[in-house]
């Protein structure tokens, strides 16, 4: 059934295809990308790196920190090693490279999200040419024909409309991901910052 409304709805079925298969890929990469960085989450690692830092131990949080895997301690550890020169422009800039890597491939789903729709609208337009191209030269002796055809265009606007639909949802999820890790690294750079004991920076 799924195959014979493909057929019906015509050539712009396939480009909506490619827009579905190509957002459920991004679906998958990004929730996979979402349960590793949930795993590699160290907050006993992150508090240990704050308290030798108010320490003053270097050498000790560079041993800690060799094979560390949390987004947030590889950007204490940035602003740390380059301390004597800027430690908040370093945090900031480490910062915006790992909110740049989890933000990856979001854009493509934005762009399904309103490709789709459109595509599906163009299909519709041009069913509904073809439909009145019949009914011009049939006439009006055959009118079903002219509305199985009108049927059979909308089909590409409900499909593109249920690909933007099924893409927005896991598109917001994964913003609101972001928007979550960027304050949590914003949280503990400005208490990296105290416990650095505000030293002036170059």
């Amino acid at each position: 059934m799924i195959f014979d409304l493909f057929q019906k709805g015509g050539v712009i079925m396939y480009p909506l295809f490619a827009c579905s298969v190509i957002s459920l890929t991004v679906i998958l990469e990004r929730g996979l990308f979402w349960i590793r960085e949930a795993k590699n989450r160290d907050s006993g690692l992150v508090d240990q790196v704050l308290e030798l830092a108010r320490l003053r131990k270097y050498e000790e949080i560079g041993t800690s920190t060799q094979d560390a895997v949390d987004y947030v301690v590889r950007v204490l550890v940035c602003g740390l090693v380059h301390k004597e020169y800027s430690l908040s422009k370093a945090m900031e800039m480490a910062a915006l490279d790992e909110i740049k890597r989890m933000k990856r491939y979001l854009p493509v789903l934005d762009t399904m999200i309103t490709a789709a729709p459109l595509l599906g609208i163009l299909g519709t337009v041009l069913g509904i040419i073809h439909s009145f191209d019949m009914l011009g030269k049939a006439g009006i002796q055959d009118p079903q024909a002219v509305t199985s055809g009108i049927a059979q265009a909308l089909l590409t606007t409900a499909a593109g409309l249920l690909i933007a639909i099924f893409t927005l949802f896991p598109y917001n999820y994964f913003m609101s991901k972001v928007e979550k890790a960027a304050v949590r690294i914003e949280k503990y750079a400005t208490s990296l910052e105290i416990v650095h004991g505000g030293r002036k920076e170059a």
